[in-house]
């Protein structure tokens, strides 16, 4: 099982790569097309719309399975055992809700998405929001994860902060290079 998740998480990674280097190339094709020669590509506009949108929302899966979302730890870690652990299941049981709250919009959206396509490429916008499925259910099962480890006892006490307070911190590659310990 944990192959899988690393071989699901190394493809989301790689998918934003290739994503935003595509964006990237798109949107510096179009400045020096628009100010090289008085023309562009319309449907790259549009693509890197819809391009921004996944990122947004894979990037977001691919930080929350590396606690790498920032937060205000302070008071929890001030707290006994027991209030950590109390924290640390109310939080995740609201980010559960959250989950649960994207896939019925984007099932109750889904229709509609569906039945409409976007202005320029034609293609239905269900596949442009559609990201909202694999969002909520990818955060929602690493959730679960987490409530179930905790459940069972199989959580480290180290865990159970799952933000940090600095963007360095949150790193675990400027963590090691700046002699900084978590």
């Amino acid at each position: 099982m944990k192959k899988i998740n690393d071989l699901f998480f190394k493809l989301a990674e790689v998918t934003l790569v290739v994503m935003l280097s595509t964006m990237v190339v798109m949107v510096f094709g179009n400045v020096v097309l628009r100010y090289g020669f008085n023309t562009g590509i319309i449907s790259s506009e549009e693509l890197s719309r819809f391009l921004f949108i996944w990122i947004t929302f894979l990037g977001a899966v691919v930080a929350m399975r590396e606690n790498a979302h920032l937060g205000l730890d302070s008071i929890v870690r001030l707290l006994p055992l027991i209030g950590q652990k109390t924290c640390f299941a109310m939080s995740n049981l609201l980010m559960l809700g959250c989950c649960t709250l994207m896939f019925y919009g984007t099932w109750k959206q889904h229709h509609i998405n569906a039945t409409t396509n976007s202005a320029v490429l034609e293609i239905p916008m269900s596949w442009v929001y559609g990201v909202g499925y694999l969002t909520s259910i990818a955060m929602g099962l690493m959730i679960i994860g987490k409530l179930a480890r905790l459940a069972t006892g199989k959580i480290r006490e180290d865990e159970l902060i799952q933000v940090m307070d600095s963007e360095e911190e949150a790193s675990p590659h400027l963590a090691k290079d700046s002699g900084a310990t978590k």
